[in-house]
């Protein structure tokens, strides 16, 4: 398995730092709005990745965190005259929400920022021992100078770097790229006891403590958007391998951008998309669908036209998975080698896409061309029971990592519409053509269309 590592800025052979067993960390989001295409894509990238390592054979330890302390949520929550604790209550389970419908894993631990405040101060305490941290008017700072390895991930001399969007230029810093660990007490904003005196955590601090507590102080694979590899992931480097004198993360994996009109989708150019927004038209397996039809580190031109085309794409897999669990064949002799050597091709092709830097659109082509085949063999008639059921372990197996072929509750019909549906096949299997013109017409009615083929009938809702 070949993963593209940020750090290198080339492809690397995947070798875990202990066997069988990867720890993960993915930056989550900052929980002071709903959240919108482009945290749904960065989630949908590292559920995928998650669980091909998972079909893999390795057992994965994923932690996503939620940001629920900084700026952002401050001044949201006094907007809303609200706590920030209570901004966090309001949106966390909205988040997990959105998620849920796209089909993410559940992580194994979703630690809060606030929750991890005793950590964050244990590493600014080493730093400070260590040298690389002083004191100004507004927090204790992190001298970048004294981290001689810094801008290694983003490729950038420490004397060119700009100043990211988080980082608050403060004159009195002994370097312009100079970050806050730990922010003095501003009056009505939430404050813990330090050391230093009452405060708040910095941002990049949290993400250290987080994942150095629940994964170690080097663990294997470090993941967000693309956004966050300057400063944020920058800074998590710095103070974590100057704290631990330790490989922070052997391998940072990064996803590409949402793009509207060739800009980057953000909340500040207001050209964003909420999920929820995009759920009232389209099926979340819709939007999961055209992400992965774009390699996680290329950006995606978003558009009406593209979810319309994923929509498409999708029912015709949907399309041809009920025409196959509905496959009754009468008696067939023979397909089984030709099924079998179809699957060991179909899988082996999938593996490679997906072990050469999680390629899916390559991974869905295979598996596109496994059902145009397989369509082919049912029109013929030449698929048996044993040989169907084959194709259907094999779909499942592999749909544990994409998450596309079963369709969702919203393509699927109650149980009386299904009794409805069986009873016609049942007719049309005894030629009670009668029967089943007036079933056919009783399910059109319930917006159900039916398609007869030489394989079986599969439905369409309307």
């Amino acid at each position: 398995m070949k993963i593209f590592n940020t750090l290198s800025g080339k492809k690397e052979e995947f070798v875990p730092l202990k066997g069988k067993d990867v720890g993960m960390y993915v930056c989550g989001p900052t929980v002071y709005d709903f959240g919108h295409l482009g945290h749904g894509r960065s989630a949908v990238s590292f559920d995928v990745i998650r669980k091909f390592l998972i079909y893999s054979g390795y057992n994965v330890k994923f932690v996503m965190n939620f940001t629920d302390i900084d700026d952002k949520m401050i001044n949201r929550a006094a907007l809303m005259k609200i706590s920030v604790a209570e901004l966090a209550e309001k949106i966390i389970p909205e988040y997990k929400k959105d998620y849920e419908s796209l089909g993410i894993m559940t992580p194994d631990v979703e630690p809060k920022a606030t929750e991890n405040i005793a950590e964050m101060i244990g590493i600014i305490e080493g730093l400070e021992k260590g040298g690389y941290t002083y004191v100004l008017g507004d927090g204790v700072y992190y001298d970048v100078r004294k981290f001689a390895e810094y801008g290694k991930l983003s490729k950038q001399d420490i004397d060119e770097l700009k100043s990211g969007a988080r980082v608050v230029l403060n004159e009195k810093k002994k370097n312009p790229q100079d970050f806050v660990l730990w922010k003095f007490a501003k009056a009505g904003e939430p404050q813990w006891d330090s050391p230093w005196g009452k405060g708040r955590p910095g941002w990049h601090i949290e993400c250290s403590a987080m994942s150095g507590k629940f994964l170690g102080e080097s663990f294997d694979i470090h993941g967000g958007g693309a956004d966050l590899t300057f400063p944020h992931h920058e800074c998590e480097i710095a103070q974590s391998e100057a704290y631990t004198g330790k490989i922070f993360a052997k391998y940072w994996i990064h996803n590409g951008f949402i793009q509207v009109n060739n800009e980057k989708m953000s909340k500040s150019l207001g050209n964003f998309f909420t999920l929820r927004d995009i759920f009232k038209s389209f099926d979340p397996q819709v939007v999961r669908f055209m992400f992965l039809q774009t390699h996680y580190r290329s950006p995606i031109e978003f558009s009406d036209s593209l979810l319309i085309q994923s929509k498409n794409g999708l029912m015709r897999m949907h399309d041809f998975m009920r025409r196959l669990s509905d496959y009754r064949p009468e008696k067939v002799v023979g397909g089984r080698d030709q099924v079998e050597a179809m699957i060991i091709a179909s899988e082996k092709g999938f593996g490679d896409a997906m072990s050469d830097d999680f390629e899916t659109p390559e991974a869905l082509a295979v598996i596109f061309d496994f059902v145009k085949e397989v369509n082919r063999m049912i029109d013929e008639e030449v698929i048996s029971s044993e040989s169907r059921e084959k194709i259907m372990t094999y779909l499942t197996r592999v749909d544990a990592v994409l998450g596309l072929l079963e369709p969702t509750k919203d393509e699927s019909v109650d149980a009386e519409t299904m009794q409805l549906i069986d009873m016609r096949n049942a007719a049309r299997r005894d030629k009670d053509w009668a029967k089943a013109d007036e079933l056919r017409k009783k399910l059109l009615g319930k917006g159900i269309v039916l398609e007869d083929g030489p394989g079986g009938t599969i439905w369409k809702k309307i």
